[in-house]
């Protein structure tokens, strides 16, 4: 194509459509300008970051007293047993008992067919009566033996006659006097009485029934107030055991099941000698039992308190936190935010554990410490109470939702 003056006209395009394209960034390039001032001028603010706060229960570390728990696992057992049985062979004519009471001892538990034996009594009874009638005639004879031969109207002989038949007589009235006591025994042999205190098991027998010196037990009576525990310890821990018992009373604590209630004892027994294959030594503890609370056979968790820990450093177990390096916990500081602070755990009992590394005073984070990292912001989430085993207080700041910073 050619212009009026005759030229080509070919190469103008292309240069007009580049000329466009300068012109459309250089108009992009004025609009962003132009927004990021008009920004500006809306209020001159940068965006802001929400940081968020972390709700946490904290406790107060403090200095307290101690005591030092030996744990491990005990059997009730009853300090007495008894298995009843006759003493002699007969036949049951009365149960004065029922099963599970509780007798005293002397009680009358089992009455025997005793007719045999109370007739038998009744005989040497009567005996004991004829010989001393003879005695006492054997005796008045011999008194007038003694005055006739004064007046040697009888010999030697017969005063010597006389003399034995009062001898004889005596020691058969002494000789019926034993058989008596001999029929008595056998006659309260058909009474069979409670040998101690206790509680009645099974009774194994009723009206009627044949019972011999070896058969089964008529019922077994067990002794349960007082109560004794049984339990073991490692031998390393005699001389600590030893140690505590030379200054007064040891304390052991017995937990029933997961009840949570507790008995408190005395420690009674220490064994004298270690087991060899288990390297234990047997220990019992004594308890008062009115309630009945404790029973044999039971299996339940016994603490035994040796010695006390004084004035030691003291936080909820649940703040010390373990980490690449080692135990810590989280200090919350003035600015409500968290630091790491090592620690060196010494002793840990129930609800409480002695540590060092952190002085007292010192608030850390109880709960909700497992997504904190340092620095992190933190609320105390307001609790109920404190808890008194630690000694620990709760802080009761209400939580924040948010805060913002710029």
């Amino acid at each position: 194509m050619k212009t009026e003056d005759g030229r080509q006209t070919a190469g103008i395009r292309p240069q007009a459509r580049q000329q466009r394209k300068w012109a459309v960034a250089v108009l992009a390039v004025a609009v962003l300008a132009c927004g990021f001032y008009w920004m500006r001028a809306r209020g001159g603010e940068t965006p802001v970051r929400t940081v968020p706060v972390m709700s946490v229960t904290a406790a107060t570390v403090v200095v307290q007293d101690v005591p030092v728990r030996l744990r491990a696992n005990g059997t009730v057992t009853a300090r007495q047993t008894v298995d009843v049985r006759p003493q002699i062979s007969s036949t049951i004519r009365a149960v004065h008992i029922k099963e599970g009471d509780t007798v005293k001892a002397g009680q009358l538990l089992f009455s025997l067919d005793a007719r045999m034996d109370e007739a038998n009594l009744k005989k040497v009874q009567a005996q004991v009566t004829k010989d001393e009638a003879d005695l006492a005639n054997a005796r008045r004879t011999l008194a007038r033996t003694k005055q006739l031969i004064a007046e040697h109207f009888v010999s030697q002989s017969a005063l010597d006659t006389a003399q034995s038949a009062v001898d004889s007589l005596t020691a058969q009235v002494q000789a019926d006097r034993a058989a008596i006591s001999a029929s008595q025994v056998a006659v309260d042999y058909n009474q069979i009485r409670a040998g101690i205190d206790g509680r009645t098991g099974a009774i194994n027998v009723h009206p009627g029934s044949l019972v011999t010196p070896g058969g089964a037990p008529l019922v077994t009576i067990t002794q349960i107030d007082p109560i004794d525990i049984s339990f073991t310890l490692p031998e390393r821990e005699l001389a600590e055991l030893q140690a505590a018992r030379a200054g007064g009373p040891v304390t052991v604590t017995a937990t029933l099941g997961n009840t949570g209630q507790t008995a408190t004892g005395q420690l009674s027994f220490i064994d004298n000698a270690v087991d060899s294959q288990t390297g234990t030594i047997r220990l019992k503890a004594a308890y008062e039992n009115r309630d009945a609370k404790l029973w044999p056979g039971m299996y339940l968790n016994v603490a035994v308190t040796g010695r006390v820990l004084k004035q030691v450093t003291v936080v909820p177990p649940q703040a010390v936190l373990t980490g690449p390096d080692g135990k810590f916990v989280y200090v919350i500081g003035a600015d409500r935010k968290v630091t790491a602070r090592p620690v060196r755990v010494g002793y840990v009992e129930g609800k409480l554990a002695v540590v060092e590394g952190v002085a007292a005073g010192t608030r850390v984070v109880q709960e909700g410490a497992e997504n904190l990292r340092p620095g992190n912001l933190v609320a105390e989430a307001a609790r109920s109470g404190a808890d008194a085993q630690a000694g620990v207080q709760a802080n009761a700041a209400p939580a924040a939702p948010s805060a913002k910073t710029p």
